[in-house]
């Protein structure tokens, strides 16, 4: 465990993967929170990972353009189902997702049963490879982020139940193959918790701060103290999260005018006490 464990040609290009996710997954958290639907990223990576095991046992190139077409087809398929789930079952969607994602996993466990690196494989699915992640991946995940980005500028809540979904399919399949779907799941959802309680204004700042933080000093530790950085990286970020959220939810009930506010997602109540 030492400092000189610490190589930045490696944690840089890992750091620069990590903020590329964030990106995309911060705003996305926001929405994802609002709209009570909190599993859905790891159901949609999930779904987009048999995209990946399934081309991959059709013996398809790794990074070949086959694969990424196999994983974005499996995840906007995904979305496609669970735009149909939330116009037509709203009020079970969340455990209609729990459900798509627990057969998305039985579906790669089964197409991983008689693979001798299945194991691996699943490995690298659910915690990543961050530390490993080419130029050619920074550069491709650069520009999907840049898309995504923009069309949700361009269109944001307009684009109704299929635009969302299907946005979002699109920047989880690029980022469950960069950072796995643990790293995924808790870019989109930790950071997004954290700051809840932060007025509008300024929580999608503070969220990203959150994220960056937990990416630099999560890859750090995991270099010196030579641990995974996936589950490293998860840890740090939940650690931060609970602690913006204690000095958020302390300067919000001893605000300078004595009262008692909590700005709450839109399934909650907006409680205000005098």
């Amino acid at each position: 465990m030492t400092l000189g464990s610490i190589d930045l040609g490696i944690l840089l290009p890992a750091f620069a993967a990590g903020v590329l996710v964030l990106a995309t997954h911060v705003p996305l958290g926001m929405q994802v929170l609002d709209r009570g639907i909190v599993f859905i990223d790891l159901a949609i990576a999930q779904v987009a990972g048999v995209g990946v095991i399934a081309a991959d046992a059709l013996g398809w190139e790794p990074q070949g353009a086959g694969v990424q077409v196999a994983a974005i087809g499996a995840a906007l398929a995904g979305a496609l189902a669970l735009t149909w789930t939330d116009k037509r079952f709203p009020e079970v969607q969340e455990a209609l997702i729990g459900a798509l994602f627990v057969l998305a996993s039985c579906v790669g466990v089964l197409l991983l049963a008689n693979n001798p690196h299945g194991g691996e494989h699943l490995k690298d699915l659910l915690v990543g490879q961050i530390l490993w992640v080419s130029n050619a991946q920074l550069i491709a995940m650069a520009v999907v982020t840049a898309v995504v980005l923009a069309l949700w500028r361009l269109v944001g809540a307009r684009s109704g139940r299929i635009g969302f979904y299907a946005l979002f399919a699109c920047a989880v399949t690029a980022s469950v193959q960069l950072v796995g779907v643990y790293l995924v799941f808790a870019s989109l959802i930790v950071p997004a918790l954290a700051t809840r309680r932060v007025p509008r204004a300024r929580r999608l700042w503070v969220s990203f701060a959150v994220g960056v933080a937990a990416y630099a000093i999560g890859l750090a530790l995991s270099a010196v103290a030579d641990l995974p950085s996936g589950p490293v990286v998860v840890l740090v970020m939940a650690a931060l999260a609970a602690l913006i959220a204690a000095v958020v939810a302390r300067a919000t009930a001893s605000g300078s005018d004595g009262r008692l506010r909590a700005v709450q997602t839109p399934k909650e109540r907006v409680v205000e006490r005098r």
